[in-house]
């Protein structure tokens, strides 16, 4: 992941939160935003409730691997948040993962 794909500030979550749409199951909730260029960038939000540090740290490491696993079958222009919900901290590595890429065919962001 290049550093041009990532959300970093805080206008830019609360762009995405305001103005996008969102789709959710147990583990995540999936944030989507058409952001009207040829890139797309991606923000992680696991929230202190989830868990301590390790904890979070793990989770965001679990979902930058799956985005990178499955970034090649994503659409572009978009902007995507994925926040952690509590049940995550029970789930494995492939229940995320499984997780994220129903979300993302449900959102309809993967590429034909």
């Amino acid at each position: 992941m290049s550093i041009d794909e990532k959300l970093k500030k805080t206008y830019e979550f609360k762009k995405v939160y305001k103005y996008g749409k969102s789709i959710a199951d147990r583990y995540v909730v999936l944030y989507i935003l058409q952001n009207n260029s040829s890139y797309r960038k991606v923000g992680y939000s696991v929230s202190k409730k989830i868990g301590k540090a390790v904890v979070r740290n793990k989770i965001k490491r679990v979902f930058r691997e799956t985005y990178r696993h499955n970034k090649d079958k994503l659409v572009t222009g978009i902007d995507i948040v994925l926040i952690a919900r509590k049940p995550i901290v029970d789930a494995n590595y492939q229940q995320i993962e499984k997780s994220l890429n129903r979300l993302f065919k449900k959102a309809k962001i993967i590429k034909e």
